[in-house]
């Protein structure tokens, strides 16, 4: 789901690049614990879209314990194979799940309490489909953290993705304080008249 298409302006991230973004500087700017406090418990099942190299995912698994699962999705098998050698560094790899998404679709049924797509969205090329299949996806009283980088999409172009959610059916619980970012906490509407703004 984060490849490019005709005259859209997002790029998808090469994996090569992604090594970049787990270091020390990284760690200082997002730490996981922060971006990711309150959110999930122990025997949850997540879903870590655009999961990159696994920044994410691995302190996802810590949080869910050994009786959740963390789905680590990706279009590109590269991630994939970097997040599942980390995960088996950190003796995580059974609560993770590597799964590679389809150009279309991201190709999952498996219901989930939590998905986090963290500074991907923008390069997707139909957000509202993709924004309806995560609605699909997530349990009813599962929650949805959405953060998009500052530097890459500006307030308006956050405001449309924003606007694009409320018309699938979502609706927002709060703002969250990510560095650099513009993050949302989103629920599934409880009615179809309540994701209209």
């Amino acid at each position: 789901m984060r490849e490019r298409s005709p005259g859209h302006r997002g790029a998808v991230c090469p994996w090569w690049l992604c090594f970049t973004f787990d270091n020390s500087l990284r760690r200082w700017v997002h730490p996981p614990q922060a971006v990711l406090g309150g959110l999930l418990l122990p025997g949850q099942t997540a879903l870590d879209l655009g999961c990159g190299m696994g920044y994410f995912s691995l302190p996802m698994a810590r949080l869910v314990g050994q009786a959740g699962k963390v789905i680590a999705a990706d279009l590109q098998p590269e991630m994939l194979a970097g997040v599942g050698r980390r995960a088996t560094r950190a003796g995580l790899a059974e609560r993770i799940v590597l799964h590679r998404c389809r150009t279309d679709s991201l190709g999952l049924d498996r219901p989930v309490d939590f998905v986090l797509a963290f500074w991907m969205l923008h390069e997707v090329p139909d957000r509202e489909r993709l924004l309806r299949e995560v609605g699909a996806l997530l349990e009813p009283q599962g929650r949805f953290l959405l953060v998009e980088p500052i530097l890459h999409v500006s307030r308006a172009a956050f405001r449309n993705t924003l606007e694009a959610a409320w018309r699938v059916g979502w609706a927002p619980v709060e703002s969250r304080s990510v560095r650099i970012s513009q993050a949302v906490l989103l629920r599934r509407a409880a009615e179809a008249g309540e994701g209209s703004r």
